[in-house]
């Protein structure tokens, strides 16, 4: 990887307490039940106030996008972080030998791939994948293609750029286990820059030591434990289910039990099939691997996919990891909210403005998402790295210290109050 460039919304995109709280009130279906649910997942999630919305939504039309309004979305995210990479690399769009572009929720004809084409005035022979319905971990998905086809394009150029479309996807009915993604999700994305030319690796940042993918489609559960379906009242939006952490531990267990002897040195491993044998062999892999495996003889930083606080957490729970580790993706969480496939950059730009990766230092990659799938990585840092990238104006802020009371539980609280449920809410 020679560079990236993380997406980062105008000042009049924040999503804060007041805006959300506007946002939630306009849509009528919700009633007293729904907004103390709600009140309750933001307080939760672990998200601060300083995420970025799509335009529609802030301008009140989620119930209504536009065509235009959903290429919009994706040309500002799209261009302005290609824009940034090519003047930051030097390298210019006629280079580019391969592109792929990863976007689940949005397909438009001609392809997104081809609008990047359109825009750059790339070459004829250019190699473009357009990748949908992904979900959160197709970034992954798209550099394990890059290093596929790199072993038939020699000296090759490639750009990744993942992203999500969040404004013509956002849920206006009021299904609890649909309304979720609307506290989760925010506008974000992020463009790559690769290359398998060995004459510049004197200007490369990382490189790709493993990739690993796993997939559980053929299991009807995880199949539907995060899908697109409609609601009783038509309403299209995002379903998560109760299985979802079910079907995340066992994506990953089944991922780290491949991924993990390809990273850890021999006698970590020999040392993992001793203390094994004392203890429970019933237990799920992920649950044993913080307590018979010592991740950080083979691992050196951890970049979780800042899908919520529940999965930061439970990763972290699972293999062992110390607030230090789990410190980029939550803040990243805080900072940007759930980007999707984006997220992780986020991620990695905090470990890189906060001055931790150093040359040698290997950085495990871990995404999961709707199939349902886990993909994930292991780069190794090839110099030290301490560009401030995205989080320039607020690294010195985080981590933030704990406010005494949530914001939005601080402005919203009435709403828990017990005489409301003899009130109708209008």
């Amino acid at each position: 990887m020679l560079d990236y460039e993380c997406y980062k919304g105008p000042e009049d995109r924040k999503l804060d307490t007041e805006s959300c709280g506007k946002i939630v009130l306009r849509n009528k279906n919700l009633g007293l039940e729904q907004y103390r649910f709600l009140l309750q997942t933001i307080t939760n999630s672990g998200i601060g106030e300083e995420t970025y919305g799509p335009k529609n939504i802030i301008e009140g039309k989620e119930d209504s996008p536009s065509l235009e309004d959903a290429l919009s979305e994706i040309d500002d995210i799209m261009f302005s972080t290609l824009d940034k990479l090519f003047e930051r690399t030097g390298i210019s769009p006629s280079e580019i030998d391969i592109l792929i572009v990863n976007v689940s929720l949005f397909a438009p004809a001609p392809s997104l791939t081809a609008r990047v084409v359109n825009r750059y005035k790339m070459r004829h022979d250019i190699k473009a994948f357009n990748l949908s319905g992904m979900g959160c971990s197709a970034s992954v998905v798209a550099v394990d293609l890059v290093q596929h086809l790199f072993k038939s394009y020699k000296k090759a150029f490639a750009v990744v750029v993942s992203t999500e479309s969040i404004g013509p996807n956002w849920y206006c009915g009021k299904e609890k286990s649909m309304i979720l993604s609307n506290c989760l999700f925010r506008s974000g994305g992020c463009s790559m820059l690769l290359t398998n030319n060995r004459a510049l690796k004197h200007r490369a940042i990382l490189k790709l030591n493993h990739s690993l993918r796993t997939h559980l489609g053929a299991n009807d559960e995880a199949y539907r434990c995060c899908i697109q379906v409609e609601d009783d009242l038509g309403y299209v939006g995002f379903l998560l289910t109760r299985g979802l952490t079910r079907n995340a531990s066992q994506a990953l267990s089944m991922n780290l039990r491949e991924l993990l002897p390809k990273v850890l040195p021999l006698w970590e491993l020999l040392r993992c099939v001793f203390k094994s044998i004392t203890r429970n062999r019933n237990k799920c892999f992920t649950e044993a691997i913080g307590a018979i495996l010592n991740l950080k003889a083979g691992v050196d930083h951890f970049c979780i996919h800042p899908g919520g606080k529940a999965v930061i957490d439970g990763i972290g729970k699972s293999l062992g990891l110390t607030d230090y580790d789990l410190e980029p993706a939550r803040m990243a969480l805080h900072r940007f909210g759930n980007t999707s496939a984006g997220g992780l950059w986020y991620v990695l730009g905090y470990m890189e403005a906060k001055k931790r990766l150093k040359k040698g230092d290997r950085i495990l990659m871990i995404s999961l998402g709707a199939g349902f799938k886990c993909n994930n990585c292991v780069w190794e840092v090839l110099r030290d790295l301490k560009d401030v990238n995205v989080w320039k104006d607020s690294i010195d802020h985080y981590p933030p210290p704990k406010a005494p009371v949530n914001p939005f539980l601080e402005k919203y609280s009435w709403i828990n109050d017990e005489y409301l449920r003899f009130v109708k809410l209008q």
